[in-house]
């Protein structure tokens, strides 16, 4: 009994206490989340297909997107296959590698995907306020700097974080209350004094979120007053469209990310800590490509030349 007891506080692995647990009708809730993590799957790849396929597609604007499609084909696979396969066998270990992995991944393409939300709506900014300057001010080597830019401080902030929160012992229970490895949930489990840590990522969160926010907001605020200053219905109505497709997508993210890097932890439980991460793991990745293709004639034509060049018809 005494060497069970030393194995297990010697042993590296997490128990990740799994979403469906704490559902009344957990097959449900599991088949849910599958055809979400497909259709979430499908529509990205196909619209990263398309944007790579149609050369009307090669613009900033679309190439920036396609960006976002990998980070939302990235946060699924980071966090629900490693959730489904503890659901089917009944059993919640994961690594300390595999912890590890998933902080890092996680929080590199959170900080890149924020930073690059900031950066797609300074494209509408140069596109709607300064239309003749747009191909010099975006041309391709800006656009792949200020990419590139997005995905090193990904990868800064997510070496920073992995290393400093793994440092810290954990000596007390194992049992994260969270159905991936996340910061915060983490934290909870350490037997030294994170506090100090804990206030750092606050601030670090606040400086993370809001410098993107007010780029954001600044840039809308110029696109507003430009759009209302349109004489063409036509013309106000595309900017319109491309801009609302563009905030609603910084609105599913940026509110998710609020609630969990900005509100103290102790204002949420850990099943509102699931629901949220949960939303900003799975559906808002499923959502994106839908509220732009959906809205983007330019995406819509090119899957209709996509299919007939493979000989479906659409209706």
């Amino acid at each position: 009994m005494g060497d069970m007891n030393m194995n297990q506080s010697v042993t590296s692995d997490f128990l990740l206490v799994g979403l469906f647990s704490h559902s009344g009708s957990p097959q449900l809730l599991f088949s849910l989340v599958a055809a979400m993590f497909i259709m979430g799957l499908l529509s990205n790849t196909v619209l990263l297909f398309l944007i790579c396929m149609d050369s009307r597609l090669h613009t900033p604007m679309y190439f920036m997107l396609s960006q976002l499609s990998l980070f939302d084909v990235g946060f699924p696979l980071v966090t629900i296959p490693k959730m489904a396969s503890e659901f089917l066998q009944e059993e919640g270990s994961i690594s300390f590698g595999g912890c590890a992995a998933q902080i890092f991944f996680l929080t590199m393409m959170g900080v890149a995907e924020g930073i690059l939300l900031a950066l797609m709506a300074y494209d509408r900014y140069v596109a709607v306020c300064y239309p003749l300057q747009y191909p010099v001010l975006m041309r391709q080597q800006v656009c792949l700097l200020m990419v590139g830019c997005s995905w090193l401080a990904g990868v800064l902030n997510a070496s920073i974080q992995t290393s400093i929160t793994l440092h810290f012992s954990y000596c007390a229970s194992r049992i994260v209350d969270h159905f991936f490895c996340e910061v915060p949930a983490l934290l909870k489990l350490s037997c030294t004094d994170t506090s100090a840590y804990e206030l750092a990522l606050s601030v670090s969160g606040v400086l993370i979120l809001v410098l993107p926010l007010s780029l954001i907001a600044t840039s809308y605020c110029h696109v507003l007053g430009a759009v209302l200053r349109m004489r063409s219905d036509e013309a106000r109505n595309k900017a319109f469209t491309t801009c609302s497709s563009h905030i609603t997508v910084v609105g599913l993210f940026y509110g998710a990310a609020v609630f969990m890097y900005m509100v103290p932890g102790a204002y949420h439980s850990p099943q509102q800590d699931n629901v949220v991460s949960l939303f900003y793991s799975l559906v808002t990745p499923m959502l994106n490509p839908l509220i732009y293709s959906l809205r983007n004639r330019e995406v819509r034509m090119a899957l209709v030349k996509v299919l007939n060049r493979a000989g479906v018809r659409p209706k």
